[in-house]
């Protein structure tokens, strides 16, 4: 399929285009597509994506524009396509015009899905997303402050029990083998299943016996099919699931005294919850609100609402984890030495802005991201650190950590009672400092520590740090800002997750294609935010003016 190209000239008698202009206010979305979509999205911005022969495709540009509306509004691709053949406003935006003219009347879903493969095959899978930053910083509004957050995104698939797990780990695997190959393993197979259905083997549920049968048996399906496969040559696909059957039998089962397998107490860390999606997770927003996805993650520049970066990772995975991914823009531009400032004078509001806010390079967060590692990322890089740190706890009121005087240049740790004990280096770079003899017959104890061998205090290696910023947040003047900028992520959050469909749950399964489906929805919200502050093309770039 080759490159499509848009109508450039337009047509001046087109009744659509000509009530739209009337009609929609200049900072609208679809006014300005309308306006911008050539200079955004031109049709050459896609070429790498196409051959240079066969029928022509839908001009690019168009259907980049059907994407971002598609993610601004929750629609799937069926409803995309047909809100693109008979809105008004989404044909105004994509330059379609009228029905009379020489434009694309309407085109199948299936377009949109092979437009984000294409996409995802390609070297640069984000130019939709970047593309929408970009303009914004030439704008003059992408500043040199981020504030950092996460949210849940729910997959979107159905959580497995072992029993289900199993079974269809062992049907996957069985699927892509070759015909000889599963009639080898087929001879393993002792329990009677045949693991051609997805549904449960109908026994007795209630009975603690069938249920304990059910699952050794299954079990030693699944060995056995390990055990044969051991030592061979396969290919990639029979690889992944092969490896996919051990994970699922390794992180649920254990062995009773009789050898029989049953399901092990707990839950595996980084458990396989699904099949069809591996790569989803169990996950937890609060202690209370527990969820199975992944999570997505964004930075924001606080004083435009500009979404600069985002990520998906497992929703086992912690904040702190991939905020380095988060601020790679300001750490080039410090070692750029362009210290992340403005490059273009911005718009009058902007301007005005501006003037009120700090050029400083900082990173705001809760304090999932007051981690050591991530605070040395930060100074390491001359960031300033604007991320809650959690303060040190003690259960039934006893002496907190920061209540003891630890010197880390003396290497020793002073207790509230004044005894001085010395720091014991560990090999992780952190130590500890016990107290055991000092506890004994010390008048403080019992509002010390309820061990019987006495107190001790754990020195993590970036303890230092950690103590800084927990004086810098006790700061008046840290805490106003921290309480003025971070709550800021949290309404750019709820735009994105305004709708269902698209928004909190995941309209895709695996973590690439989600993570490309959350990127879309930051670049079509990041455009619907330079449309409400008055986005415009110039000679020279773009500028923001008054609505």
């Amino acid at each position: 399929m080759s490159l499509g190209l848009a109508d450039r000239q337009g047509n001046l008698f087109d009744d659509l285009s000509r009530f739209c202009d009337e009609e929609l206010a200049e900072n609208s979305i679809y006014a300005v597509l309308h306006r911008e979509r050539e200079r955004l999205f031109s049709d050459e911005l896609f070429a790498d994506l196409f051959s240079q022969r066969g029928r022509r495709s839908v001009p690019p540009s168009v259907v980049a524009t059907v994407m971002v509306l598609q993610r601004l509004e929750g629609l799937s691709d069926r409803e995309a396509s047909e809100r693109y053949a008979f809105d008004v406003r989404w044909r105004y935006a994509c330059g379609a015009g009228g029905y009379d003219g020489g434009s694309w009347a309407r085109f199948a879903h299936t377009v949109l899905v092979d437009m984000r493969a294409r996409l995802a095959a390609s070297d640069d899978p984000r130019r939709i997303f970047a593309v929408s930053v970009e303009a914004a910083r030439k704008a003059g509004l992408v500043g040199a402050r981020r504030v950092l957050d996460s949210t849940p995104l729910y997959d979107a698939v159905a959580t497995m029990d072992t029993i289900t797990l199993i079974r269809s780990a062992i049907r996957g695997l069985l699927k892509l083998a070759d015909d000889d190959l599963k009639a080898e393993l087929s001879v393993l197979l002792r329990s009677g299943d045949d693991y051609t259905s997805a549904s449960k083997p109908q026994i007795d549920w209630d009975d603690a016996l069938a249920r304990q049968a059910l699952i050794d048996s299954r079990a030693k399906d699944g060995f056995g099919l390990l055990w044969a496969l051991e030592g061979r040559q396969l290919g990639s696909e029979l690889s992944e699931a092969a490896e996919l059957l051990a994970t699922v039998l390794g992180q649920d089962l254990a062995k009773t005294e009789e050898g029989a397998f049953c399901i092990a107490r707990g839950v595996a860390k980084d458990r396989v919850i699904s099949t069809v999606d591996p790569e989803a997770r169990h996950g937890r927003k609060t202690s209370a609100h527990g969820y199975d996805g992944y999570r997505g993650h964004l930075a924001l520049d606080p004083d435009s609402e500009i979404i600069t970066a985002t990520v998906v990772s497992p929703a086992s995975s912690g904040d702190a984890a991939v905020a380095p991914e988060l601020i790679k823009d300001l750490v080039s531009a410090k070692h750029k030495g362009g210290g992340g400032r403005r490059a273009d004078r911005p718009g009058k509001r902007a301007a005005k802005k501006a003037r009120a806010r700090s050029d400083q390079p900082s990173v705001y967060g809760d304090a999932a991201y007051g981690s050591g590692e991530f605070l040395k990322l930060l100074e390491d890089n001359d960031l300033f650190p604007a991320a809650k740190t959690q303060p040190p706890t003690a259960p039934g009121g006893l002496f907190r950590k920061d209540q003891f005087i630890i010197d880390l240049p003396a290497g020793c740790v002073t207790c509230p009672a004044g005894i001085t004990v010395a720091i014991v280096a560990n090999d992780d770079g952190g130590g500890s400092a016990s107290f055991a003899r000092s506890c004994c017959g010390c008048l403080l104890r019992e509002r010390c520590t309820t061990s019987k061998v006495g107190r001790s205090i754990s020195i993590n290696r970036y303890e230092q740090i950690l103590s800084q910023q927990r004086a810098r947040c006790a700061d008046p003047n840290w805490a106003a800002d921290y309480r003025a900028t971070r709550p800021k992520v949290e309404r750019k959050i709820a735009h994105l997750m305004r709708r269902r469909h698209g928004g909190r749950r995941a309209r895709v399964r695996g973590r690439d294609k989600v993570d490309a489906d959350f990127n879309l929805l930051a670049a079509a919200t990041n455009l619907a935010r330079l449309a409400a502050l008055g986005f415009a093309s110039t000679v020279n770039g773009w500028t923001v003016v008054a609505p």
